[in-house]
């Protein structure tokens, strides 16, 4: 994703989509002050940041990321109560960090990007320590606004568009997980849903600045204006039964897995 892109990124999937979940991912870990916790595929640093309030000033706290653009943004934005974070732009396969170095390891919506998921959680369980613990989180469906957005996007751009579009939602299955965290030496391995309701500010913007802040962004950059309009026209259209004064609110879920090292 382009510098561009990654600033977007944070000011509208990070901060409608995905940080609402954040404080549950911190809260499902159990962190504790003065401990380390370690964030993979941290994006522009939403669970980082919730971690480092948690952890207080005698903790640790880093964020990794493959993609420079967003670890550029989250070095940009103001630094929260706690520990300074450390901001590693580094791939999950390869953490490059000292064995049981950390207490606790999150991820949130990454799991489902990384190429060779058993050797990411592998990773994972060779940086924690002894009694060291693991949240990450993968959504168990497409959900109802992202299947709206990729009807629009099938419809007016391609089929090929819309798939990358939803590629972020096609994540293991609960029984996936489990085998996965199993097979890596994780104990302990719960997974569970969460429900939240989503709140998303008028669509008449926030559809086409979200599309932009995606992989896909250099389609709808180049998209014809008209089909631009179609896109945003027909979604608000969809999500009508969900709409709000403000906005809409619908339903998500998520799968919160939890494991630990013994």
């Amino acid at each position: 994703m382009s510098a561009e892109a990654a600033e977007l990124y944070e000011r509208y999937p990070a901060r409608y989509i995905l940080g609402p979940w954040a404080p549950l991912l911190v809260a499902a870990a159990n962190l504790a002050s003065g401990e380390r916790a370690l964030d993979i595929a941290c994006g522009t640093g939403v669970v980082a940041r919730a971690a480092a309030k948690r952890v207080g000033a005698t903790g640790r706290v880093v964020g990794i990321d493959l993609n420079p653009g967003m670890i550029a943004v989250a070095r940009s934005l103001p630094q929260p109560e706690g520990p300074p974070i450390e901001w590693l732009e580094r791939s999950a396969l390869d953490l490059r960090l000292e064995e049981a170095s950390f207490d606790v390891v999150l991820c949130q919506q990454g799991l489902q990007f990384f190429p060779d998921k058993l050797l990411a959680l592998r990773e994972m369980r060779r940086v924690l320590n002894r009694n060291g613990r693991l949240a990450l989180s993968v959504w168990n469906s497409i959900g109802i606004y992202n299947t709206v957005v990729g009807d629009a996007l099938a419809r007016f751009v391609n089929k090929d568009t819309a798939a990358r579009f939803c590629a972020s939602r096609q994540a293991p299955t609960k029984d996936e997980l489990q085998c996965l965290a199993t097979e890596a030496g994780f104990s302990a391995v719960e997974i569970r849903i969460s429900r939240m309701n989503i709140h998303l500010p008028s669509l008449d913007r926030f559809v086409l600045d979200h599309l932009t802040a995606t992989p896909i962004s250099p389609v709808i950059a180049t998209a014809d204006p008209e089909m631009r309009k179609k896109l945003g026209v027909t979604v608000m259209e969809q999500l009508k039964p969900y709409a709000e004064d403000s906005g809409v609110s619908y339903p998500e879920e998520t799968y919160v897995l939890t494991a630990q090292v013994r």
